[in-house]
């Protein structure tokens, strides 16, 4: 007889662990329930991935779902492949379902966690998949984490059937056993009737031996131990079944028709080649208990499977041998607890490269014509195998420079996990002291990403709140202060070169504020600092000794560093997870690493940005989710930064209002990051109508906030490939060290006579002073008339603006709310009027930024600077300036520069107060903007 079928007398049910249409379609499902006796099947993200990503049969598909609904998520996309296969494959197991009085039959589909692990996000999703496949038939699979057992005893008492996954300690299984029984009875208040609720509890066997056969090789343990553990242990999570689905307790559930929930032998397929390729099915055959294999072991099992009653033979010497495992030095705990860990990984690494094949699959909504050129990169990436001569470092895919030297964010992710452990422990070790602040000290990248995460992910209770200053700007200095308790504030001061100006006057600032309050003997405590080895700042930190040093990585730049100490230590300090945060992006790595450029997320969408700019598309249009709105300035500085050089590159547009397809020109690229949990209407709709009116538009779905890490990966891989795509050296920043060379000459003047080089405006009126070089003062002068008035010469000055032009507006000024909101009145009227993107920079911060793109760039931008008279300074400690006089030199040099590379520019300084002073100057721009004559089209 076929040895499948023998299992039946024994009381164990065999189930399929694999899934695909091919199966379902070809009839091969159905031979294997009639003839092999099969009873049910399990499926998870990762046998989804190889399905969907590796084979032809879901192409059709897939391109229909995008055809049919073009505005779907990923998710929303893969969720349409994989409930249909699992309705099939329950219609078609839906008679052994009957036949057996709902005891068999099930097929498993698999929670997949995009919205979080904790328990409201499972039974969140677990509910809407119970919903939407809508089979009685069907069980939806948790973790058997504390949430997904916590959110397990829930689903039960709500009747929905539940598979109970990855367990590998006897501890975990008890807890899910209790936590069956417990749903059971809080189900039996609501119903008499318990026969249609079932669950399997999935008890995970070969790794267990392939993790404890390493780890006794290790330790030079007696070789009989090997091959032992995973059958020990699972026969004594067996024998623990039967004693809790016996008993008072039990029978009174048992009476109303419930019925025991099966122990479920997972991971059943041989991994040692020295062990019989059946031995997880023959050695745990028992009553009441199912065995999932993978096709191979279930044809090695007919083939030449044993059948007698095993699981129960022999569990004292079950016990003998984990007594022994421990007395070897295994801890069973440590092992059980790495390998959930490590299950949990698996499928979230599947599950995210899943849904990177079918963005890739799915395309993005380009012209016919950028979209053929997008392609041509494409072939040409796989052509010259240029993914993997990229993470081999090759600088020949770029200028064949020095770009090898810069690319050590390509192993951050894999060092971020590694290290996640200790900087938790860092963390809760300045949470114990007291610490209710941290304020970050830094420019550029090691400023901007703290800040997306403090507006990302806030502060977790009982963290400390984070404060980041990356601004000269003495009233803003004063406003983050204000809300600093500086006898409880840790100062990091942030500069991977160390000499930066700006992390050096502030830490000068903050060592002197901190001091007085705590003392000159405690005040290196509140201190630390992250920076590359060998630096000035490192040498500073230890000579005033700070707390602790973080050592940056001197082959990781600024802008790709979010994924090291400068991303990472902040994070650890607000109380992000650490772990999981760092795990995502090490799945986005790997998915990065995929030598098939149309598979690759990072790839692909570098090809595109590369492919639009070099089509005339330049200006990146950023569209995100409310949720994660803060990565746009991160990515700002990343593409600008990377890409603007050499008279070519990106423009990010972030932050700019979304309006009518008609308002924009063919010179854009819109990128939508959309968070599918929480997605704005305003934002969807928008989004819609650019992509009906024919407008480029790529769309990116982010599961949840926690993803920002993956995404800092995606970006950084994309932003070389552009890089590669265009032409240039995407790791320097050539014109961003030009105006730092300018602020310095400055400053330096500034400290020998007293006072800044002397300046007379081409214009004043109305409490604005206008600046300009000579030549482009006296052509707007020209421009605007005899007897100009203000409003003249801001007409003349916007009129040099023509297609395909942007125009930024560089405040030097405060950066807070109500300030925003003037500019962003300005950049939506100018936008309207003369159809041109526009940017909106705070200074100084732009200068370690977009500031890059605007002097090294294309030639297109159209520059309005705006400086004020700083109502109060700030002394810095030690030095002759001033904060205000730091500001007002960077102002100057950026003007300098600016002009020195041939850029069209004008500089409004506001001479009394600064938000009444926007406010008068919006109301030029806008007076300036009436006769639509000049109206770009």
């Amino acid at each position: 007889m076929n040895p499948l079928n023998e299992l039946a007398r024994f009381g164990q049910s065999i189930w399929l662990d694999s899934i695909s249409r091919k199966l379902i379609e070809s009839g091969e499902l159905d031979r294997l329930i009639a003839d092999d006796g099969v009873r049910g099947v399990t499926s998870n993200p990762s046998i989804f991935e190889k399905s969907i990503g590796e084979g032809s049969e879901y192409k059709a598909s897939l391109a229909s779902l995008v055809a049919a609904r073009p505005n779907a998520s990923a998710l929303e996309l893969y969720e349409g492949l994989a409930i249909p296969d699992i309705q099939a494959a329950a219609d078609r197991l839906r008679k052994v379902y009957d036949t057996t009085r709902a005891r068999d039959g099930y097929v498993s589909l698999e929670v997949t966690m995009h919205a979080g692990e904790d328990e409201k996000s499972i039974l969140r999703e677990a509910r809407h998949l119970w919903q939407d496949v809508a089979r009685p038939n069907v069980m939806i699979k948790v973790p058997g984490t504390a949430s997904g057992i916590a959110a397990f005893e829930v689903l039960i008492g709500e009747g929905i059937n539940v598979n109970v996954t990855l367990l590998f300690s006897q501890e975990s299984y008890a807890r899910v056993a209790s936590a069956y029984v417990a749903g059971l009875e809080m189900r039996a208040k609501r119903t008499s009737d318990l026969s249609r609720v079932a669950s399997v509890a999935s008890f995970f066997v070969s790794r267990i031996d392939t993790a404890i056969d390493a780890r006794l090789t290790e330790l030079g343990a007696a070789k009989e131990l090997q091959g032992k553990a995973a059958i020990a242990n699972a026969k004594l999570a067996y024998a623990h079944s039967k004693q809790v689905f016996s008993g008072a307790r039990w029978q009174a559930l048992a009476a109303k028709g419930a019925q025991t929930q099966r122990v479920l032998w997972a991971s059943t397929g041989t991994k040692n080649k020295a062990y019989s390729d059946v031995m997880y099915v023959e050695e745990l055959i028992g009553e009441d208990t199912v065995n999932t294999a993978p096709p191979a072991t279930i044809d090695a099992f007919r083939d030449h499977g044993r059948v007698q009653a095993t699981l129960a033979q022999d569990v004292e010497g079950a016990r003998k041998t984990m007594a022994a495992l421990e007395k070897a030095g295994i801890s069973m705990t440590q092992v059980t607890d790495r390998l959930l860990v490590e299950g949990l990984k698996l499928f979230a690494d599947a599950f995210t490269k899943l849904l990177a094949t079918i963005e890739a699959a799915r395309g993005s909504r380009l012209p016919q014509h950028l979209s053929t050129s997008v392609d041509a990169y494409l072939d040409d990436w796989k052509a010259g195998d240029k993914v993997r001569r990229l993470w081999a470092r090759d600088a020949r895919l770029w200028t064949a420079g020095d770009e090898a030297s810069w690319l050590g964010w390509l192993d951050a992710p894999k060092a971020a996990r590694e290290h996640a452990s200790l900087l938790t422990a860092f963390a809760n070790e300045i949470r114990a002291e007291g610490f209710t602040h941290v304020v970050l000290l830094g420019m550029g990248g090691s400023s901007l990403c703290p800040e997306v995460l403090k507006l990302t992910f806030g502060s977790k209770k009982g963290f400390p709140v984070l404060e980041v200053v990356d601004s000269t700007d003495p009233a803003q200095l004063a406003t983050v202060e204000s809300r600093l308790d500086l006898a409880h504030t840790l100062c990091i001061v942030a500069s991977k070169s160390g000499s930066t100006l700006e992390p050096s006057i502030f830490e000068q600032y903050f060592f002197e504020r901190v001091s007085r309050v705590v003392g000159k003997e405690k005040v290196g405590r509140h201190f630390v600092a992250i920076t590359d080895p060998g630096s000035k700042l490192e040498a500073t930190a230890r000579a005033k000794g700070y707390r602790k040093v973080f050592a940056g990585v001197p082959a990781i730049g600024g802008r790709f560093s979010a994924l090291s100490n400068f991303g990472l230590v902040p994070a650890a300090l607000i109380g992000v997870d650490l772990t999981r945060f760092t795990e995502l992006a090490a799945a986005m790595a790997i998915s990065c690493a995929n030598p098939d450029p149309r598979a690759n997320p990072g790839v692909q969408l570098g090809a595109i940005l590369g492919a639009a700019a070099k089509n005339g598309r330049d200006k990146l249009t950023l569209v995100l989710s409310p949720a994660i709105a803060s990565l746009g300035a991160w990515l700002e500085q990343l593409i600008a930064e990377s890409t603007g050089k050499s008279g070519r590159g990106v423009i990010p547009v972030d932050l700019e209002p979304l309006a009518a397809p008609v308002a924009y020109g063919n010179d854009r690229l819109f990128v939508y990051v959309r968070h599918t949990s929480a997605p704005s209407k305003e934002q969807e709709t928008a989004v819609e109508a650019l992509e009906r009116a024919g407008h480029a538009v790529v769309r990116i779905d982010v599961a949840e906030p926690m993803h920002v890490g993956a995404e800092f990966f995606r970006w950084e891989m994309a932003t070389a490939v552009a890089g590669a795509v265009i032409g240039i050296h995407p790791f320097d920043q050539p014109d961003v060290e030009a105006s730092k060379i300018e602020t310095k000459t400055l400053t330096s003047a500034y400290e020998k006579t007293g006072s800044l080089p002397a300046e007379t405006p081409c214009f004043e009126a109305q409490g604005m002073q206008l600046f300009a070089d000579p030549r482009s003062a006296s052509s707007l002068s020209k421009a605007a008339g005899k007897d100009a008035a203000l409003v003249d010469w801001m007409r003349a000055f916007l009129r040099q603006a023509k297609a395909g032009d942007y125009v930024a507006l560089l405040a030097y000024v405060e950066m807070n709310a109500a300030h925003a909101n003037e500019l962003t009145t300005m950049r939506r009227e100018i936008r309207d009027a003369l159809h041109l993107a526009t940017c909106v920079g705070f200074g100084p911060r732009f200068l370690h930024s977009t500031g890059q793109a605007y002097k090294g760039g294309p030639n297109s931008g159209v520059f309005l600077q705006v400086t004020c008279a700083d109502a109060k300074d700030l002394a810095v400690p030690g030095q002759k300036y001033t904060f205000g006089v730091v500001k007002a030199a960077q102002a100057r040099g950026d003007l300098a520069v600016l002009v020195e590379r041939g850029r069209r520019v004008l500089r409004v300084h506001l001479t009394g107060d600064v938000r009444a002073g926007l406010v008068r100057l919006g109301e030029v721009v806008r007076a300036s903007l009436t006769e639509r004559a000049h109206a770009i089209r």
